[in-house]
């Protein structure tokens, strides 16, 4: 699931709060339908849920786990690009 970069960024803007597809699409720059299609695939794998507000459906992403895991993770890459050295 973390393997798209469309995923990952929407795992990685949800660490930032919950948002709703329309939020999700216009920090993305992916198309609307694209955007549904991987939060479907996040929610039934487990990594995001969502809740109703009025007519827009909410998402978040479960857990403090996963959330410091994308960032964590983001933060091991943008070392590896940048080159500043590891932590021990």
């Amino acid at each position: 699931m973390l393997a798209d970069p469309t995923r990952l960024h929407i795992l990685w803007l949800l660490t930032q709060g919950p948002a709703d597809v329309g939020t999700l699409v216009a920090a993305t720059g992916a198309n609307r339908t694209a955007v549904s299609q991987h939060l479907a695939k996040l929610r039934l794998s487990g990594l995001v849920a969502t809740r109703k507000d009025a007519r827009k459906v909410i998402y978040r992403i479960i857990d403090g786990h996963l959330a410091r895991l994308i960032l964590e993770g983001m933060n091991h890459a943008d070392h590896r690009v940048t080159g500043e050295p590891v932590h021990e």
